[in-house]
């Protein structure tokens, strides 16, 4: 509470975010990327911050990230979208695991490819 934004890290400053838009109890949050950039252990505590208000208050959010992981973490549905055009939807297990366009398929496997670059 004594410092200024500018002296916060990026995670810090990403925290806060999502806690002053959760204090006010809101029924529908528009998320973009809140947890890009973070590290591991904090993109956990934001997905707990999110995850804990949805369960408890019924609170709904359209959710746009890169992160499939946190996709499947944090959405019931997902929505691909390639040049702003929706390629895939469906249930966020199915359109993960029933890749039915080669956009999607590239993406997942791209967030699956876990070797190390040449």
């Amino acid at each position: 509470m004594d410092r200024f934004p500018n002296e916060l890290s990026g995670e810090q400053r990403q925290r806060i975010a999502t806690a002053r838009a959760m204090i006010l109890k809101p029924r529908f949050v528009l998320l973009n990327e809140p947890t890009s950039a973070l590290d591991h252990s904090i993109q956990a505590q934001v997905i707990d911050l999110l995850w804990n208000p949805r369960r408890k208050h019924g609170l709904g959010y359209l959710f746009a990230s890169h992160d499939l992981k946190v996709i499947r973490a944090l959405c019931h549905n997902a929505i691909v979208m390639q040049h702003g055009r929706v390629v895939e939807r469906g249930s966020t297990q199915d359109v993960q695991e029933d890749l039915q366009t080669d956009y999607t398929k590239r993406r997942v496997h791209a967030a699956l490819d876990l070797s190390p670059a040449a």
